[in-house]
């Protein structure tokens, strides 16, 4: 059983703290990702500001000097395009040229087909009067970008990876610590309720047999003594099957199996009622029944007998003297209604 406990707990920690790691490391990859997009961007704006202002606009048309070769370009993985105002590529310089059509309306383009590049548009303006000329394309791989992506999900899965093992590992270890004054306690509450059911059994048996004895003998006993001696007899009965399912459970952990059988609630109702009548007249507390003969059930005699004699005995010790307790027990069709009402006099 504490074992079960203890890897429910085990396993509670473990997931709690997979789901933190796991929101934590989405996080951080939508983060950093956000952030090399950015600074990409910056990289290829900045490239595209140099390249529109070498072009020129001579004799109607658009003109890019032969020396802008940036020998950085092939190694940076870039290329750049200059378009007229037709949309017409007049130029282009490095290996990483994007293939899709020139898009005005866009700032950023990406090309997630075949060869991963991102591209920056930017219009360019005749220097004298600031008049739109064309535009130029800086675009990018992605390569980098997804590699360097593909490293930190390693990194973040790798650390998960370990954190969980790690703390796993300290979890069993606290799960342990934690669950052994526990374990501790209920073996001390096991030993006590087997010594204590144990004990209880030859007193209780001493009672049962006298008792027994004194009804099978009843000729000269008084009517009156005969019921309580019946109700002594019935009581002692029910704590003995009571301290044979403690000392049961205590060496079990299992409650025992549930017997079931049709029982006369009513008379059940007034053999408990007969045990209390004596604590009752001593509280000088009435008791006001209205019981339908025969009222069977169908359940546990002994379980249904605790119910009972716990409700009653609560009954009786918190309602104050010169008080009242009815006890209406009804059959109506397929069920039966029990109602106990405590009623304080005034």
């Amino acid at each position: 059983m504490f074992q079960k406990i203890q890897h429910r707990l085990l396993l509670s920690y473990l997931g709690v703290l997979a789901t933190i790691l796991s929101i934590f490391a989405v996080s951080v990859r939508l983060i950093f990702a956000q952030s090399l997009i950015q600074q990409l961007s910056a990289q290829l704006t900045a490239l595209a500001q140099g390249a529109a202002a070498n072009a020129e606009y001579e004799q109607g048309k658009l003109k890019i000097e032969d020396d802008f070769i940036s020998q950085n370009l092939l190694a940076r993985h870039q290329a750049l395009q200059w378009f007229t105002l037709e949309n017409q590529l007049i130029a282009q310089t490095g290996n990483n040229i994007i293939n899709l059509p020139l898009s005005i309306k866009e700032t950023f383009q990406i090309q997630k087909q075949g060869n991963r590049i991102i591209a920056v548009i930017l219009p360019i303006l005749e220097n004298e009067q600031r008049q739109l000329i064309g535009y130029v394309r800086a675009s990018q791989s992605l390569e980098e970008y997804d590699e360097t992506l593909r490293k930190l999900d390693f990194g973040l899965g790798s650390g998960i990876l370990t954190a969980l093992i790690l703390s796993g590992l300290g979890g069993i270890w606290l799960t342990r610590q934690a669950m052994q004054p526990i374990e501790e306690s209920f073996a001390r509450l096991k030993q006590f309720t087997a010594d204590a059911s144990h004990e209880l059994r030859s007193p209780l048996m001493a009672i049962k047999t006298n008792t027994m004895v004194a009804l099978k003998y009843a000729e000269g006993m008084r009517e009156n003594d005969r019921e309580k001696f019946e109700a002594i007899a019935s009581a002692t009965h029910q704590m003995t099957r009571l301290t044979e399912d403690l000392l049961f459970l205590a060496r079990t952990d299992r409650m025992p199996l549930i017997n079931w059988e049709y029982l006369n609630l009513t008379n059940l109702l007034k053999e408990i009622i007969q045990v209390y009548q004596p604590q009752a007249d001593f509280k000088k507390i009435h008791f006001q029944t209205d019981l339908t003969e025969n009222l069977f059930i169908l359940g546990d005699a002994n379980q249904i007998r605790r119910l009972l004699t716990n409700l009653i005995d609560n009954a009786i010790h918190y309602t104050l003297s010169d008080g009242k307790i009815e006890i209406v027990a009804n059959s109506s069709v397929l069920k039966f209604i029990f109602k106990l009402k405590i009623q304080e006099l005034a």
